[in-house]
Formats: C-alpha cells, sequence, structure tokens
C-alpha cells in the first residue's frame, strides 16, 4: 500500500471512530443533583428524570455519588427495594453504566433505606432503529425527495466513498 492510500485509510478509520462515538451519548443521572437521596421522599424522582430522557443501545449512565452505590436488577427486586444477588453492583462514588440492549433496567441504591426513600430508577431502552428499506420498498415523500439519511446509511455512502478513492 503506498503513502497516499495508507494516509486515506488513516483518515477514514478516525472519522468512523469519531462517527460512531458521536451516535452514543452519556447521561448524567438526576442532572446536577446525581445519584442521591431526594430531600423529601419520593419514589418518582429519577423516573421524572428519565421520562425527560430517550435511551437507545450504547448509550451510558453516569452516576455520581457519595457513600451510597447502584445497583441493576429484576422488576420483583426493584419492586421490593432489595437484592440478594443483583445483575450489577458499584460503589464507586462514580459509576458508568453501558445500555446494551433494548428493554427496561430497573436500577436501586444498595444501602438500607435509601431506595425506599426514591433513590431508585427505571430506564427504557428503545429498539435500534429498523434496517434501511430496499430501493423499490421506499415510499416517496410530499416533495419527491428522498427521506433524511440514518447514521447507517451514511455510513454505507462513506464506506463506499472511501472504497472508490482507494482503488
Amino acid at each position: 500500500m503506498d503513502s497516499s492510500k495508507a494516509f486515506l485509510y488513516l483518515v477514514f478509520l478516525l472519522f468512523s471512530l469519531h462517527f460512531f462515538t458521536a451516535l452514543a451519548t452519556e447521561f448524567a443521572v438526576g442532572g446536577d443533583k446525581g445519584w442521591a437521596v431526594p430531600k423529601v421522599k419520593d419514589d418518582q424522582v429519577y423516573d421524572r428524570w428519565a421520562g425527560k430522557n430517550r435511551f437507545k443501545i450504547g448509550d451510558t449512565l453516569s452516576f455520581g455519588y457519595k457513600k451510597d452505590s447502584v445497583l441493576v436488577v429484576t422488576k420483583e427486586e426493584y419492586e421490593k427495594c432489595k437484592s440478594s444477588h443483583p445483575i450489577f453492583f458499584s460503589n464507586n462514588g462514580k459509576t458508568i453504566y453501558k445500555l446494551e440492549q433494548p428493554g427496561l433496567y430497573y436500577f436501586i441504591s444498595g444501602v438500607s433505606g435509601h431506595c425506599e426513600r426514591g433513590l431508585k430508577m427505571i430506564i427504557k431502552v428503545l429498539e435500534s432503529e429498523s434496517p434501511p428499506q430496499s430501493a423499490n420498498q421506499t415510499s416517496p415523500t410530499s416533495n419527491g425527495a428522498s427521506a433524511a439519511a440514518t447514521p447507517t446509511a451514511l455510513m454505507g455512502f462513506v464506506v463506499s466513498l472511501f472504497g472508490a478513492l482507494i482503488y
């Protein structure tokens, strides 16, 4: 491979990494308040925060807290505010949790009494976008233009363009 092709490959690789990184979002759980026991008992505080956001596969949740913990538990354990075998546990004060599949995630504090006072949350992760339709399945828009490009379609275009540049 000559140096110009190697340079183009490097540029493409860097662009690709940046592009896919930009697709995921890191959410600071609870905003400025972080992951803390509500001042007034309210078991909906974090659910209201979660309801204002849209979570997708690949996003991360950043939990900031002091002298507490984060547990991912089953629905039943969430409802009881108790888990003897959590799916995930962390108590390092700065927990990053990656959302890897669609569905509901149940989070509670592992410190006695904190969950009962409102330190718990349910997150709904949305399904991935469906694959792009084939040319014979697309529906025209009102002005005859095609719909906006999806990240997958855009990446396909970039890969095709890169392939044309190399060869």
